[in-house]
């Protein structure tokens, strides 16, 4: 009975087993690229390209006169001509578990933190098609972040993905260690892609913490690892959002940054004969993005709530990119290189920035208030350049007054230190307080 059972499940498991491997030949190696001829295999399968004594992963993302277009997810220097390519008909997976928490992954999911693999973890693809739309459940109630500025004039619905846009240097990173460590949400998901090195145990060490840590989920892919582990980074991190998502958790998504992710996925298009169109970015890099901002959102029981950087190229807000993000996101928040030069942080730019969800998810006094402390905003922006100056009369108009008036206890609302963080409650009695709004 013991051999029936033993023979019965090798024939169930059999026809799931690749008995035959597949080989082919490296032919050409073209900057980036590898050409074979062979093995068979389609778009997107993983293939191992054994050059010499060490073994590289590639995967297929192209094809070119009958031969496989591969773009190695490692350092190719061991790869030569008749190099054998072995198809391994699967596709990048990430281990997703509770383990996972207070975990730090390279670009391909794999731990690089010294604590040993991730436990109880089961594998998951990391690209997935997006949540069916009819199956997502409606935005309606707000998340806290803990930056005051966000909170009141801008506030985030659970489930929202909001653009924080702008230029090198304005504080995009510190926000987003911001938000991390002050955020209500049960997880934190951090994809770091395309960073500097010395910034990376930078922001986990001083700007996450420990305490930030414990509850986050942090994906590393620095500027000079191979173009495709950049870009699978963002799929990486994205599939682990998912996974703690359907497990029921509300997830705050934070991804540093967007135009990076393209960039990388530029040079791997380039590489397999894209023709460059908007600014030397391929098609594939607009066809991608959606696919990768779509899944995320609410889900089915659990949401997730999104934060993505774009740095903008010279400051131009509408630069392809940052054009192409702003009309697939729920929201934008522009950093202003103005404020952060005179020292007011975080940096935001409330009169550029939207929350499109803002009077979904806010009550009436809360809407109210916010409208009051922007109509001063706008107010003090249109005579600043005359203040400074003494070309402007007290008296002249009294809403105009009532806005100088008001301002510095305005600012010292959307002003807070990187350390100080606030919950809705008491940002919303301040933000009433000011505007003379009651609760």
């Amino acid at each position: 009975m013991q051999v029936e059972q033993i023979l019965k499940q090798f024939t169930d498991t059999l026809p799931d087993q690749k008995l035959i491997r597949l080989y082919g030949k490296v032919t050409k190696v073209v900057g980036l690229t590898v050409e074979s001829s062979g093995p068979q295999a389609v778009l997107g399968d993983l293939c191992s390209i054994r050059g010499g004594r060490a073994v590289c992963q590639a995967e297929v993302v192209g094809f070119r006169e009958g031969k496989l277009i591969l773009v190695p997810l490692g350092e190719m220097g061991d790869i030569g001509p008749g190099s054998e390519v072995l198809a391994l008909h699967n596709r990048l997976s990430v281990p997703c578990g509770p383990g996972l928490l207070g975990r730090i992954l390279d670009g391909l999911g794999r731990p690089m933190d010294g604590l040993g693999p991730i436990r109880n973890a089961r594998p998951r693809e990391i690209e997935q098609a997006p949540i069916d739309p009819l199956q997502r459940k409606r935005i309606e109630h707000r998340i806290q972040t803990g930056v005051r500025v966000i909170d009141s004039l801008l506030t985030v619905g659970d489930g929202q993905r909001v653009g924080i846009f702008a230029g090198s240097g304005v504080g995009k990173s510190t926000l987003l260690s911001m938000i991390a460590r002050g955020t209500e949400a049960d997880v934190n998901v951090i994809a770091l892609v395309g960073e500097r090195g010395r910034e990376v145990r930078e922001f986990i060490e001083r700007d996450l913490g420990d305490e930030g840590l414990r509850r986050s989920v942090v994906v590393v892919a620095t500027s000079d690892q191979p173009a495709l582990i950049r870009t699978k980074a963002a799929f990486v991190a994205t599939a682990i959002a998912e996974y703690f998502s359907d497990a029921g958790y509300h997830v705050n998504f934070m991804m540093d940054s967007v135009t990076r992710f393209a960039m990388a996925q530029r040079e791997v298009g380039l590489a397999a004969g894209e023709p460059p169109t908007a600014r030397g970015y391929t098609p594939s890099v607009f066809a991608l993005l959606p696919k990768l901002l779509e899944r995320t959102g609410p889900g089915v029981r659990g949401s997730i709530t999104a934060f993505y950087t774009v740095l903008v190229d010279g400051d131009d807000m509408n630069d392809p990119i940052a054009d192409t993000v702003r009309g697939i996101l729920d929201g934008h928040i522009v950093l202003s290189r103005r404020l952060a030069n005179a020292g007011h942080f975080p940096a935001v730019d409330v009169l550029s920035s939207v929350s499109r969800l803002f009077s979904t998810v806010v009550d009436k006094q809360h809407h109210q208030a916010a409208q009051i402390a922007r109509a001063w905003l706008s107010k003090y922006r249109d005579i600043e350049d005359l203040l400074r100056i003494g070309a402007y009369r007290q008296g002249t108009d009294a809403e105009t007054d009532l806005a100088i008036a008001k301002i510095p206890e305005v600012n010292a609302i959307l002003t807070q230190a990187t350390d100080d963080l606030t919950n809705m409650g008491e940002t919303l009695q301040s933000l009433s307080a000011v505007t003379g709004v009651s609760e």
